[in-house]
């Protein structure tokens, strides 16, 4: 028996390289990983705590509805229980998106490059994939941020789903306020707009809006958001949906998988929340590191795009793919994006210390080749 052709022909997902198995294969003390956006830190105490206290219930099936997050989510943002869905992580929530809202032959647009879930949810779903290019955020510089009057003119008929990665993975950047508003009231009422914003916590520029601000109003936008970065809870698989028509929530709750938030990550979210001026302090470390990152790449001459995510871009074009495996026998896992660019994760002060190191190993080294006539791989 034969899995239908559009699944065939799906990728495999290649997670990042655990640090302990290459410390091993380098035969050195430690490697550092900057591939996840994980952040740095150990989990919450509140969340350890809310851990331990729910394991002794594991034997039962967990709420069905997730109704304790929901309902904190609910409280947290202003709006009615009806109109948020939880989910096993904002990926699983895409997933989700494309079986309620993709027909085969619908079409699914986004900018490219992004997220690389949201190709592969058209292919599975049978749809068509609108893929609109970036475009550079600065003159002159490597595409690296939404055209949207490209992405809303790409919007047809046929259109069900946009997805509008705000900030966008992998390259940081973030489109501001009047575009985004110019796009929205652009796109027909037959799209949704999801404003995927697993790295909103990190936004520092006031000009980059909150989706769930330009939600209002707007029955036809959704906000997607994760427990999985600046809440710390990568491990267990969190993420939520929050949506104007609670007829767009009720689509999303039909496809979902049966008890697929476990009482765990419930509990654990929902410690979290009440954590949330722990996890500022967090997100403040982070981003104060990511300035310091961005700085010193800068120095070294490297063209980096204003990031308000927990991650750096490099846009090496060809010498991505072998630059990153250069880094890698120096015991640094980052994320590379063939023919385009390097993803790099802010880690803690000490980690980037042993990356730029590594990276300033592997350029002295490309300048060598440069000197001497050796073909640069």
């Amino acid at each position: 028996m034969s899995a239908r052709p559009a699944v065939q022909a799906l990728p495999a997902y290649k997670p990042g390289r655990n640090p302990a198995d290459l410390a091993r294969e380098l035969g050195v003390e430690r490697a550092v990983k900057l591939a996840s956006n994980e952040v740095p830190f150990p989990p919450l105490p509140a969340v350890v705590q809310a851990l331990a206290a729910t394991a002794g219930e594991t034997h039962r099936y967990p709420d069905n509805g997730a109704a304790v997050l929901t309902a904190a989510l609910a409280e947290r943002y202003g709006v009615a229980p009806e109109q948020v869905v939880p989910g096993c992580g904002a990926v699983m929530l895409c997933q989700q998106l494309a079986q309620s809202f993709n027909d085969p032959g619908t079409g699914l647009a986004f900018a490219w490059r992004s997220f690389e879930m949201y190709p592969l949810l058209a292919q599975v779903a049978g749809a068509r994939s609108t893929q609109v290019p970036l475009v550079p955020s600065t003159p002159g510089g490597a595409p690296d941020t939404h055209d949207l009057d490209a992405l809303a003119a790409a919007v047809d008929d046929t259109t069900r789903l946009v997805f509008v990665c705000n900030p966008n993975n992998p390259t940081g950047t973030a489109v501001r306020r009047a575009a985004l508003e110019r796009f929205l009231d652009r796109v027909p009422a037959t799209a949704l707009v999801v404003l995927d914003e697993a790295y909103r916590e990190f936004v520092t520029d006031p000009d980059v809006p909150d989706g769930l601000e330009l939600m209002r109003g707007r029955p036809n936008v959704a906000v997607l958001r994760t427990f999985s970065k600046a809440w710390g809870l990568a491990g267990l698989r969190v993420g939520y949906l929050v949506t104007e028509h609670p007829a767009v929530a009720d689509a999303v709750r039909r496809t979902h998988v049966p008890f697929s938030v476990s009482s765990l990550a419930q509990a654990a979210a929902v410690a979290a929340l009440a954590s949330a001026d722990e996890v500022a302090r967090r997100v403040t470390a982070v981003v104060t590191e990511r300035d310091r990152l961005t700085a010193a790449l800068r120095e070294r001459g490297l063209e980096v795009p204003d990031s308000q995510a927990n991650f750096v871009w490099l846009p090496l074009g060809e010498a991505s793919a072998p630059t990153a495996a250069a880094l890698e026998a120096r015991g640094v896992i980052t994320r590379p994006f063939a023919g385009e660019g390097i993803r790099v994760t802010v880690g803690t002060p000490e980690e980037d210390d042993v990356f730029l190191s590594a990276l300033d190993a592997v350029l002295d080294a490309a300048r060598d080749d440069v000197r001497t006539g050796t073909p640069v791989a």
